[in-house]
């Protein structure tokens, strides 16, 4: 959303998406537009760390949301929301997004009122829906260079603690029998637009700061410290298909790029790989569409819906991009008869328990035809 920068335009970017996506078309038994929504980091615009200002200022836009709680929304660090050397580690995020609810005072979140209670820290936290389970990973561009922020400003270079890959690896091996849909800031190397070495720095994408880890702009670069390990893609490899769903927003493009010979949503080690995009319009001004994606899955089946909706008028018609429509498969099928979503939280969607019941997930920053069913996993 890049709060900081679109308010110097006079654009609140996440209230006009939340307005946007509570005015979607519902499914049965729905309302708002849509069940939960994840917000795939970057609230702070800043190339300095992020203020109290601008925590207020994106709090506030939450609050605006009508059908919605503030609990409804999930949401991961990116890398302009980092703090910097000299302060304490991920403050700002910790204050101001807070997913487990720790800050209450000032984040508005109330981990008792949410719809699907969360399990974990600010760093890596999982939370279950039915027979889906989201695994939420932190970026880590805090502290100093060559990973954190240094004099040229944020780093763009994606980076993961060793922890946090150890809590991933862990729980994705305990959920083999579960759709595990994991959701960090960056994409993996090489799985979808301009994810590849230096593409990010190189196309214009992301700056290129000699001493920030440049060739990994666009991916999760660094892993326990280590540049461009491989760590992630060994372990994609090794256990394919190791989960069914990856889904990142920290490189912004219009809906058709094809930067790197890869779209935004594409298959590889047998999973399903989404760049979601941003919603910031004037952050990166030159390649910034605003856009989010609604995810419909439907109870009883493995194929899910991903729909592109385009928050502005810049690049086509605002409104559903039907070009962008994608379908794609799951390792399992989806089963809803395990969800029970907390009777304390306003608004909750009790689903019905018919067959063909929906479930809409809107993905935030806040694409290639469907190749087959994947295998199941080991």
């Amino acid at each position: 959303m890049h709060a900081g920068t679109e308010i110097k335009y006079g654009r609140r970017s996440l209230e006009e998406s939340i307005q946007h996506a509570e005015a979607w078309p519902n499914g049965p038994g729905q309302s708002g537009g849509f069940d939960i929504a994840v917000n795939l980091g970057d609230f702070s615009g800043s190339q300095l760390p992020p203020d109290d200002e601008e925590g207020q200022l994106v709090v506030s836009q939450y609050a605006t949301a009508k059908h919605h709680g503030r609990e409804h929304f999930y949401d991961v660090i990116g890398n302009h929301d980092a703090s910097g050397a000299d302060e304490p580690t991920q403050w700002w995020f910790q204050k101001w997004i807070d997913p487990t609810g720790e800050s209450t005072e000032y984040s508005q979140v109330d981990n008792s009122k949410r719809p699907y209670p969360t399990t974990g820290t600010w760093e890596n936290y999982s939370f279950e829906v039915g027979n889906i389970v989201f695994l939420m990973l932190a970026d880590r561009n805090d502290g100093g260079a060559p990973i954190g922020r240094g004099d040229f400003g944020g780093y763009p270079a994606g980076a993961i603690s060793e922890e946090t890959f150890g809590w991933w690896t862990n729980k994705v091996e305990e959920n083999r029998d579960k759709i595990v849909i994991s959701a960090a800031h960056h994409m993996i190397k090489e799985t979808t637009v301009a994810s590849g070495l230096n593409e990010g720095c190189d196309e214009g994408y992301h700056g290129r700061m000699p001493d920030g880890g440049a060739p990994g702009s666009s991916f999760i670069y660094w892993v326990g410290g280590q540049k461009d390990s491989g760590r992630f893609e060994n372990y994609f490899a090794e256990n394919e298909p190791a989960i069914d769903l990856w889904l990142g927003a920290h490189t912004h493009t219009h809906p058709d790029d094809t930067t790197g010979g890869r779209s935004h949503i594409e298959q590889k080690w047998g999973a399903n790989f989404a760049n979601i995009s941003a919603i910031t319009r004037y952050h990166g001004e030159k390649n910034s569409i605003p856009m989010s994606r609604l995810f419909t899955f439907t109870e009883g089946s493995d194929e899910v819906r991903v729909q592109c909706y385009l928050h502005t008028d810049q690049y086509a018609d605002q409104g559903w991009y039907e070009p962008s429509e994608r379908t794609i498969k799951l390792c399992h099928n989806f089963e809803c008869q395990n969800d029970q979503p907390n009777p304390n939280c306003p608004g909750s969607i009790r689903p019905h328990r018919s067959h063909g019941d929906r479930h809409r997930w809107w993905h935030s920053s806040w694409n290639s035809l469907n190749r087959g069913a994947l295998r199941s996993r080991r």
